[in-house]
């Protein structure tokens, strides 16, 4: 299964992606091809050409206007299809991907994000689940669709919140699981069947491990 990923930040997420699946070494059935960016310092990019990947990068400009979000989703689409991805992977890519990307991908784009959705989306999950002042919060790893955060949920792991936690210790262990899961699901994805019925995903979690 040839996998691009998408980051925008130090992409530990990436890195766990990379150790789980050696770029080079047959046989673990995950082929990362190719890693990429809107932000050209992004750590995850350094991380991928410490691997030996390929990585591209298409910056967003601040204040872009909707004409120029639409040929920055067009590039980005374009500079992601060249490598030919099975599946590609937003691990911490803090963009919201248009119509364009997504009519490229198909039900082919997941996400990961730092809560249990539909509970708070968007990009300060963890800070608006502490002031919620909720006991659980978690992982969320789901398809993309046009909306944030709203496309068919394929997995969730909880994680609860502990006296005494701040966005920072709360964030590191929800980025735990996180980080494990991705795994697990893209192993999945390499060998089993994803399908999606409306709302719904099938064939995750496998048998084995319900």
């Amino acid at each position: 299964m040839r996998c691009v990923i998408l980051a925008s930040g130090s992409g530990t997420l990436t890195q766990a992606v990379l150790d789980a699946f050696p770029a080079g070494r047959p046989g673990t059935g995950v082929d990362v091809v190719a890693v990429g960016s809107d932000q050209p310092g992004a750590g995850a990019l350094e991380r991928a050409e410490r691997a030996g990947l390929p990585t591209f990068c298409e910056p967003l400009p601040r204040g872009a206007t909707a004409a120029e979000r639409a040929s920055w989703n067009e590039r980005l689409a374009r500079s992601t299809a060249a490598h030919r991805p099975d599946w590609v992977v937003s691990a911490g890519f803090m963009r919201i991907l248009g119509p364009a990307f997504l009519e490229a991908f198909p039900d082919r784009i997941i996400n990961t994000h730092p809560a249990l959705l539909p509970s708070f989306p968007g990009a300060h999950a963890v800070r608006d689940a502490l002031a919620h002042g909720v006991k659980v919060t978690g992982s969320t790893i789901h398809l993309l669709d046009g909306g944030v955060d709203t496309g068919p949920i394929i997995a969730q792991v909880p994680v609860p919140v502990l006296p005494g936690d701040d966005e920072a210790s709360l964030h590191e262990r929800i980025r735990e699981v996180e980080r494990a899961e991705l795994v697990e699901v893209l192993r999945f994805l390499a060998e089993g069947e994803l399908t999606v019925e409306g709302r719904h995903t099938r064939g995750y979690p496998p048998a084995e491990r319900e």
